[in-house]
């Protein structure tokens, strides 16, 4: 698969991370609100995971428009935030399960954006 092919299909999974982890952010505000238990640690979370997803986002168009350097982090980042956001949320009595269930729906995009790029040879047109 040709590099930019790959970028440009990891661009629209990237656009799903961040509008479910907007959505993982409005839920822990929902909860909240609602008077239920929100720890901090799901409070950062559920604050940090968009900003990150923009940023990923920021460096996925920078990929599609052959920047190396945006590609192989972009490559590392959608193996290693998958493992690391489910293995802690899997730790007992970090959060709840049903933060744990919406943190994996929000890495799914990610999950398929390791596959798509994982293969893809790396840019050569810019540094």
């Amino acid at each position: 698969m040709e590099t930019r092919t790959a970028f440009s299909r990891s661009e629209k999974s990237i656009k799903a991370y961040v509008v479910l982890s907007a959505c993982a952010l409005v839920a822990v505000v929902a909860v909240a609100s609602a008077g239920q238990p929100v720890n901090t640690f799901m409070w950062v979370r559920a604050v940090l995971l968009p900003a990150v997803a923009v940023l990923m986002h920021r460096m996925t168009v920078a990929a599609v428009r052959g920047s190396r350097r945006a590609a192989e982090r972009v490559r590392a980042l959608a193996v290693v935030m998958p493992v690391a956001i489910v293995g802690v949320d899997l730790i007992p009595g970090v959060c709840p399960p049903w933060y744990t269930a919406a943190q994996i729906v929000c890495m799914l995009p990610v999950v398929r954006v390791a596959f798509l790029t994982r293969t893809a040879a790396p840019c050569a047109e810019h540094g």
